[in-house]
């Protein structure tokens, strides 16, 4: 399902940064040599479930990442 559609879909938090999402996403594919490619937004069935997993989890590991290097500079200043 494309996001943003469907009556029960939250959407994202923040909208504007379904773009830095999409992006981020497409640049874990290709660092894990997955057949994807920008614009190919709503499928990646010929994928196995363990490879968009693989790129669901690293998406979340950097973004705690980022999380915890913006926190950490809060608190330094």
């Amino acid at each position: 399902m494309a996001l943003g559609s469907g009556k029960y879909n939250k959407g994202l938090e923040v909208p504007k940064a379904h773009k830095a999402l999409d992006n981020m996403k497409y640049e874990i594919a290709a660092e894990f040599n997955l057949p994807v490619h920008q614009g190919s937004e709503d499928y990646w069935g010929n994928l196995s479930a363990r490879d968009c997993g693989r790129v669901g989890g690293e998406m979340v590991k950097r973004m705690i990442a980022m999380a915890q290097n913006q926190l950490t500079n809060q608190t330094n200043q």
